[in-house]
């Protein structure tokens, strides 16, 4: 996979979870990126430039490299992804649609919620096998082009924990929960990053899950970073002789052969809906997402005026004692951008009290008659 592209989708997604609210939350910055970088390429600018940016791509070669990913993901054991395009039947394409939006991609819009909602739909179920069943989409506008991106991962623990209710007394979790525990004689897969600890629980194809905990403000993307960073960090073979190991970690005692990690967290299941234009300054759709003065915004698609009026991400997480899942489905939809007319400044004159007239030819400014109204003479019906 290129390198490139998974770095792009990672700061992507350090960029987001910078900008989410507090609480439990879920994003995939996987869902999101290739929908940028298949617009990039067929956007106009400003919003070509702001796109490639988001994105962190080359706006000319946005669209394969977003094919490509797809592609890439597909050689996974533990996760499927898939794009698909919908255009309506109402709309006119350029000539470069093909160049943009490969053929297979594309389906067709009727215009008629009730017959395509129940496609989309069944689109997103089939890409995440039942996980998540509606596109996360408004189809009552006038939707001429939609584009969609589905995930889901699905991996087993190489090393399954063992559940078991547990009762936290004091602090904001206090309460009884669904606990997870398992021990493991990889001490590497701890590792202290500054004021993070990063545990990696490995599944049993091609799929890790990384677990941070730390003492910063910014743990999302403090993981994020370390993610990028395997090798880096200073290793559980090593901080387990140090008295003070690093955040969420202590030093205890155990009964096997050689030193090990003791895992221990609560099962968690967590479903988020976002709306990206909420913050779209993140993705690159600020200046496409408006009404465009001039010939529009993405005229290698259509020469129809077209603007990106709805961002949506659907996804879902769990964490449970035998694997990890997740899903997500990721939709823009365009619908025709409303001209605007430039406006100038204005004299208004008004003459509701007597006035004069006269009627004079062009030329000589021979005046033919004059007169004054000092009442209205036609009243209303």
């Amino acid at each position: 996979m290129d390198a490139d592209v998974v770095r792009a989708v990672n700061d992507l997604t350090i960029r987001w979870g910078r900008a989410l609210p507090g609480g439990n939350t879920v994003v995939s910055g996987l869902g999101v990126w290739p929908l940028l970088a298949l617009l990039a390429t067929g956007a106009d600018e400003p919003g070509r430039s702001e796109l490639a940016a988001a994105a962190g791509v080359d706006p000319a070669t946005g669209s394969t490299d977003a094919i490509r990913l797809i592609e890439s993901i597909e050689a996974s054991a533990d996760l499927h992804a898939a794009l698909g395009v919908w255009v309506s039947e109402q709309l006119k394409l350029a000539e470069t649609f093909d160049s943009v939006m490969p053929a297979p991609l594309i389906g067709m819009l009727t215009g008629n919620a009730v017959v395509d909602k129940p496609k989309l739909d069944a689109w997103a179920a089939e890409h995440t096998d039942d996980v998540i069943r509606e596109m996360p989409v408004d189809l009552q506008g006038d939707v001429l082009l939609l584009v969609a991106s589905a995930l889901l991962l699905r991996t087993t623990w190489v090393r399954p924990f063992t559940e078991q209710l547990r009762r936290v007394h004091d602090g904001a979790w206090a309460g009884s929960w669904h606990w997870l525990e398992r021990t493991d004689d990889d001490l590497d897969a701890v590792r202290r990053y500054g004021e993070l600890t990063v545990v990696t629980v490995r599944g049993d194809a091609d799929v890790d899950v990384l677990l941070g905990i730390g003492d910063g403000d910014d743990v999302l993307a403090g993981l994020l970073d370390a993610a990028s960073r395997p090798e880096d960090g200073v290793p559980g073979s090593r901080l387990i002789d140090e008295d003070r190991p690093g955040p969420g970690l202590t030093i205890g005692k155990t009964t096997a052969p050689r030193p090990d990690v003791k895992l221990s967290l609560p099962s968690f299941s967590i479903e988020a809906e976002h709306d990206l234009l909420a913050t779209r300054e993140i993705f690159g759709l600020e200046a496409v997402t408006g009404n465009p003065a001039g010939r529009g915004h993405f005229s290698a698609l259509s020469p129809t005026q077209l603007r990106v009026s709805q961002a949506k991400q659907k996804v879902l997480a769990r964490f449970f004692a035998t694997g990890f899942e997740a899903a997500a489905v990721t939709a823009m939809a365009m619908t025709r951008a409303a001209m605007i007319t430039r406006q100038e400044r204005r004299l208004e004159v008004t003459l509701d009290r007597p006035f004069a007239f006269v009627a004079v030819l062009r030329d000589s400014r021979l005046p033919i008659v004059a007169g004054r109204v000092e009442t209205p003479t036609e009243p209303g019906e």
